[in-house]
């Protein structure tokens, strides 16, 4: 008998909220599909961090065991998929389990088959080479999705480095990123000699490297859904960069704005039909489900460029799974399980892309991911918890009461906290304290943070007591960020 087609986004929503099959997100936190569970029938988070202090009806967080130091977010998801408590709790429900991850490598893979699950994901040997920066400006010129003028090669010296760019005509301003990584940890500034030889061990010897003409430009992040039915597209969010007050990396991630004026209309239509055409050739490519595109759109001229493709859901999933066309219709992430759930759908995606760039399809939303920015190292003794917060009229920042709803947030005088860092971490320069999500913008229109988001930020980082590690003890900073 031939499965029941679903044919709008009514029959979707229906399917979902009646689904069957245990679907969880094992990840370090539920931040990045905060909220799924309240539209897809037996969603839950397996999560290795307790942001919520067990009060979350749906994040399972198994007791700590002995275990290697974590050094990728793919150790936390492999060491949670071997926890008792988590085979336990799995087994206990039943059902064929489908799994989701933030990151997820070959012996994930090997671990889900041995729960019975699958992973609804693209395999992971294809999600890496999607994630390969260099691997992206091949796939984008493919697209017709242009990238900032670079070239790229291995760099063996800064002289022979000055070579390429002069047979590439980029000039000696430049911006450097290797294969992989995140967060600013590895994009370098390169203006003089003095530059490279400080990030020189970083450079050669790392294979091929992406070197880009350096742009006055502002970043943005825009989040897709390559399915059959073609490529849904999700709104232009600003970015938050290398805010000193937010994180200790010159070229970091630290945020996301999302509002209908968030660049002029040109710009947001023309990055949605590019993220279109790069979304219809990771099909040709075999990639298909969520993907997120970094644009970099150049001050003077508007230009857009290519900046860096995540073949995943990202730091800026909250955001684009919580606009408001996500209430009106479908989180985005939804069409990603609906495209590996093998059930057959029909949408007209070109008239879904329209509706979705509609500005009234977006209400304004900003979040700020805050981290402990001073060279400093010590014990949390007391840290906030998750929930609301209020500012009152001084700028002084106190808790309102427990919710794990981000939407319970009224008013701009009201922020979410997602608490990451507990009493008894360790407090070192770039640990993650906690995501703060509010309504409304968190930067001026001249892309600096207001003097209201500075009283945020201040208010969240005062409210966490430590004290001095003892001398005796030294803690080695994750090479890895958890969301």
């Amino acid at each position: 008998m031939a499965k029941k087609t679903l044919d709008n986004i009514s029959e979707i929503r229906r399917y979902f909220h009646t689904n069957a099959d245990p679907i969880y997100f094992v990840s370090a936190t539920n931040f990045n599909l905060l909220g799924l569970d309240e539209w897809v029938k037996n969603f839950k988070y397996i999560c290795y961090m307790d942001c919520f202090d067990g009060r979350h009806p749906n994040v399972l967080v198994p007791s700590e065991l002995p275990h290697d130091e974590f050094q990728s977010i793919e150790d936390i998801n492999n060491y949670l998929l071997q926890h008792k408590e988590v085979i336990d709790f799995v087994k206990s429900r039943g059902g064929k389990p489908k799994f989701v991850f933030l990151m997820f490598d070959e012996k994930t893979e090997a671990l889900v088959k041995e729960l019975g699950g699958e992973v609804w994901f693209p395999k992971a040997k294809l999600r890496t080479a999607m994630d390969n920066k260099i691997e992206t400006v091949r796939v984008g010129d493919k697209a017709g999705v242009p990238s900032v003028p670079n070239a790229l090669s291995e760099v063996e010296s800064y002289s022979q480095l000055m070579k390429v760019c002069d047979k590439a005509g980029l000039g000696s301003d430049l911006v450097l990123q290797s294969a992989f990584g995140d967060s600013g940890h590895t994009t370098f500034f390169i203006k003089s000699e003095a530059d490279f030889r400080r990030h020189e061990h970083e450079i050669v010897g790392q294979g091929e490297i992406k070197i880009m003409k350096r742009i006055d430009c502002r970043g943005s992040a825009i989040e897709a859904c390559a399915t059959s039915q073609g490529t849904i597209v999700g709104p232009l969010m600003t970015e938050l960069v290398g805010f000193k007050e937010l994180t200790p990396y010159r070229g970091g991630w630290c945020g996301n704005e999302i509002f209908s004026t968030a660049f002029p209309p040109k710009a947001r239509q023309q990055a949605r039909e590019l993220t279109f055409k790069f979304g219809e050739q990771l099909r040709q490519e075999g990639y298909r489900g969520y993907f997120e595109l970094d644009f970099l759109i150049d001050k003077k001229t508007g230009e857009i460029w290519l900046g860096e493709l995540n073949p995943r859901i990202t730091g800026a999933s909250s955001m684009t799974n919580h606009a408001a066309f996500a209430h009106a219709d479908a989180p985005l992430f939804l069409f990603h399980l609906l495209e590996f759930s093998k059930k057959p759908f029909h949408l007209d995606v070109e008239e879904l892309n329209a509706r979705w760039a509609d500005p009234d399809m977006i209400d304004s939303w900003s979040q700020m991911v805050i981290k402990h920015t001073e060279d400093s190292v010590d014990i949390v003794t007391h840290a906030p918890q998750s929930g609301i917060y209020r500012m009152d009229a001084n700028g002084r920042v106190t808790f309102d009461r427990f919710d794990y709803h981000r939407r319970a947030v009224e008013s701009e005088e009201e922020a979410f906290f997602l608490r990451i860092l507990k009493p008894g971490d360790y407090r070192y320069e770039g640990a993650d304290l906690g995501i703060l999500v509010t309504r409304g913008r968190s930067m001026t229109p001249s892309f600096q943070l207001t003097d209201r988001s500075k009283a945020w930020i201040d208010g969240i980082k005062s409210a966490f007591a430590t004290r001095p590690l003892p001398a005796a003890r030294v803690a080695e900073e994750p090479a890895f960020k958890i969301m």
